[in-house]
């Protein structure tokens, strides 16, 4: 079966960014992507950004899947939303459950992502293709790999059909998560998440908060490119279109890309997975 694609974006803050965004989708769409994501902030941060990102891009004819998140969400607000979502004729979400913002005590009604899903499915019925995450390094705040993999279970027993990972730049990390996967019954498409390497330091600022190992040896290269931006975009290009490579070779059914809203990288390494 041939690997399909997808691609993340956040909302954009300004008018600029709107725009920006625009001419990013039209740029990958020439990789005819299965559908586009859409992030939503701590506590609902983004909300009213998000929704006129995901109407912009229904608008457009794209099939587009928005992030929900648990965090600060109440039944009657998610009611809500999922009731637009349909009148707007989406079909696939995203459900999260998202971290806490600093200073924020209140959970909302749900605490995990599986009670997420298990709303969504009373609420919905198969309506809704839904996707939950996947940590093949282990969630930053799971007590053990074991621990994860209950919570990976739960949601996809919850009514989850296929899962998106976090990123990570260890292929033997996903195969060894998507085979203990299996080993538990789990049978959904997992698919890696991909980060370009096009900024060392807010790369490193990413994997340090969300737990994804960036190794030494590629750390210490990046550090030695400075400022030089061409030399690690081709670096990124070539490590991570290995990785590409590596993933879809060993039955990976998808890549799905954290575009950053940019076109350029992601496409490159699309080329190159497939090359």
């Amino acid at each position: 079966m041939t690997p399909s694609v997808s691609f993340e974006f956040f909302p954009p803050n300004t008018p600029e960014g709107a725009l920006k965004l625009r001419a990013t989708r039209a740029a990958l769409d020439a990789a005819h992507p299965e559908f586009f994501s859409v992030t939503y902030g701590a506590g609902g941060a983004t909300r009213d950004k998000t929704l006129a990102t995901v109407r912009e891009i229904a608008a457009e004819g794209r099939t587009v899947a928005p992030h929900l998140s648990c965090i600060g969400a109440t039944r009657d607000s998610l009611r809500e939303l999922l009731s637009l979502y349909r009148t707007l004729g989406i079909r696939r979400l995203v459900a999260l459950r998202g971290d806490l913002p600093s200073g924020m005590v209140d959970h909302g009604d749900f605490r995990y992502a599986s009670e997420l899903v298990e709303f969504v499915r009373a609420e919905t019925g198969d309506w809704f293709h839904v996707e939950v995450a996947a940590y093949p390094e282990m969630h930053p705040q799971a007590r053990s790999p074991a621990e994860d993999l209950r919570a990976f279970v739960a949601k996809v027993r919850a009514g989850a059909d296929s899962a998106i990972t976090q990123y990570f730049y260890n292929a033997d990390a996903f195969f060894r998560f998507r085979d203990e996967a299996l080993a538990a019954g789990i049978t959904v498409p997992i698919v890696p998440g991909i980060m370009p390497i096009t900024n060392y330091t807010q790369l490193a600022r990413f994997s340090e908060a969300c737990g994804a190992e960036l190794p030494r040896w590629v750390r210490v290269r990046l550090a030695g490119f400075g400022e030089d931006r061409d030399a690690i975009r081709r670096f990124g290009v070539e490590v991570v279109g290995d990785l590409c490579r590596r993933l879809l070779a060993g039955g990976a059914p998808a890549l799905h890309f954290y575009t950053l809203n940019q076109a350029q990288p992601s496409l490159e390494l699309w080329e190159a997975a497939r090359g």
